[in-house]
C-alpha cells in the first residue's frame, strides 16, 4: 500500500471517528436539555397545584366567614 493511500485511509478513519464522537456528545447535550425541561415542567405543575389548593382553602374560609359575619357593600362617595 502506498504512503498516500495509507494517509488517506488514516485521515478518513480519524474523520469518521471525529464525526461519531461529535454526534454522540451533541445527542448527550440535547438529552440533558430535554431532561431539564421535563424537570422544569414538573416543578411548574407542582406550583400550580399548590396555588390551586391555597385558592380553594381561601375560598372555603371566605364562605365560612361570610356565614358568621355580616358584610355590607359600601357605596363609593362621590
Amino acid at each position: 500500500m502506498s504512503t498516500a493511500s495509507k494517509l488517506t485511509l488514516t485521515g478518513t478513519a480519524l474523520g469518521a471517528l471525529g464525526i461519531v464522537a461529535a454526534v454522540h456528545f451533541q445527542q448527550k447535550s440535547e438529552q440533558a436539555a430535554m431532561h431539564a425541561g421535563v424537570i422544569r415542567d414538573l416543578e411548574q405543575q407542582r406550583l400550580k397545584r399548590e396555588r390551586q389548593l391555597d385558592f380553594d382553602m381561601q375560598r372555603k374560609l371566605e364562605e365560612e366567614y361570610r356565614k358568621i359575619q355580616t358584610v355590607s357593600e359600601t357605596k363609593p362617595s362621590g
